[in-house]
């Protein structure tokens, strides 16, 4: 078994905790309030500002042109990926990104992506451990919600639903996982055990993040 298959392995019990949240499960059976879907976007766009710091660490600390193009190509992904889809929910309901911008992260988005940054200082297996568990565990999570529930893709959450649970999404995390098994590969057990806790507690702070969702922001005005 891999190194991420073990982190993977250690962490499966809170991606079935978040995948059976109250906010994904309204998503699937289309009860959830649209203030708390807008919410979620705006806490996901600022979580995804911070989110790409973990790349900017993992650059600073390559020692060679392949990690820090790899941690490059990762970074544009995040930001004309992951972005452009949340750009376009903002404007739906009438947000402007650099208006956004300017709102805090709630505590516990800011909680996440300050353990994230944490972890990601130390150096490039690190860096990859903070990242991994949102990536693989969204297309973990909606490839399965897509499964249990196909009508999910004909609404509005399609668009959100589909960066993760297509082929495309499967291949993107195929390669960070050969990228991060090759970085972690040799290491010592001690950065080896820094690194499994690192994803380990990035995976609980996922579980928060969609708990926090559940709730609206109070600080917005959207279009309905």
């Amino acid at each position: 078994m891999s190194f991420v298959a073990k982190c993977v392995e250690d962490s499966l019990p809170i991606w079935e905790r978040c995948l059976n949240s109250a906010f994904l499960t309204k998503m699937e059976n289309g009860t959830l309030e649209e203030d708390c879907f807008a919410g979620y976007i705006v806490d996901d766009s600022l979580y995804l500002r911070e989110y790409a710091k973990v790349f900017a660490w993992g650059i600073v600390n390559a020692q060679d042109m392949e990690a820090m193009r790899t941690f490059y190509s990762f970074l544009a992904f995040v930001n004309e990926g992951e972005g452009s889809t949340r750009l376009k929910y903002l404007h739906h309901y009438g947000l402007a990104d650099e208006e956004i911008q300017k709102l805090p992260q709630r505590p516990e988005n800011k909680a996440y992506t300050d353990c994230m940054l944490d972890g990601a200082r130390y150096g490039v297996a690190e860096a990859m451990m903070a990242s991994l568990p949102c990536t693989l565990s969204y297309g973990w999570i909606f490839q399965r919600l897509v499964k249990r529930s196909p009508g999910v893709m004909d609404t509005v959450y399609g668009p959100l639903v589909q960066d993760y649970a297509s082929d495309s999404y499967d291949a993107i995390c195929d390669r960070w996982i050969a990228f991060a098994d090759k970085v972690c590969r040799d290491l010592p057990q001690e950065r080896l055990d820094r690194c499994l806790k690192i994803f380990h507690d990035c995976s609980e702070h996922e579980l928060q993040f969609w708990k926090m969702s559940e709730r609206p922001r109070t600080d917005l005005k959207i279009l309905k």
